[in-house]
């Protein structure tokens, strides 16, 4: 990202989704793709990282559904509990009102490119 600095996950999202490091690692590089798209295009850069966001959280609901559904067709208890609670988190993580009001993330981006 050229030494900038990465945009921040907003909190509540890291918080929900505490227990899938994997997940908060896609997030970041979304947001990161989602700065540096802004830094050669400064056109409404925290729209264009919210919109990337929702993006990624509606890819990550498919897929933990899809989880979900290979899970019940095994029959494992364990592995059907942990689908659930993964389809959870990411459905409350999907709620945008959850999570846009996070500060830092906000002055990311409406500060770094105006």
């Amino acid at each position: 990202m050229h030494g900038y600095p990465l945009p921040p996950v907003p909190k509540r999202l890291q918080e929900m989704l505490a227990d899938y490091p994997d997940l908060i690692e896609r997030l970041q590089q979304v947001l990161n793709s989602s700065a540096e798209r802004s830094r050669r295009v400064p056109l409404m850069p925290f729209d264009d990282a919210i919109s990337a966001l929702d993006g990624r959280l509606s890819t990550f609901l498919y897929e933990a559904r899809d989880e979900l559904t290979l899970a019940e067709a095994g029959e494992d208890k364990r592995m059907i509990d942990a689908a659930k609670r993964k389809k959870s988190a990411v459905s409350m993580a999907a709620v945008t009102q959850l999570w846009i009001t996070d500060e830092q993330f906000h002055a990311y981006f409406i500060t770094g490119f105006t």
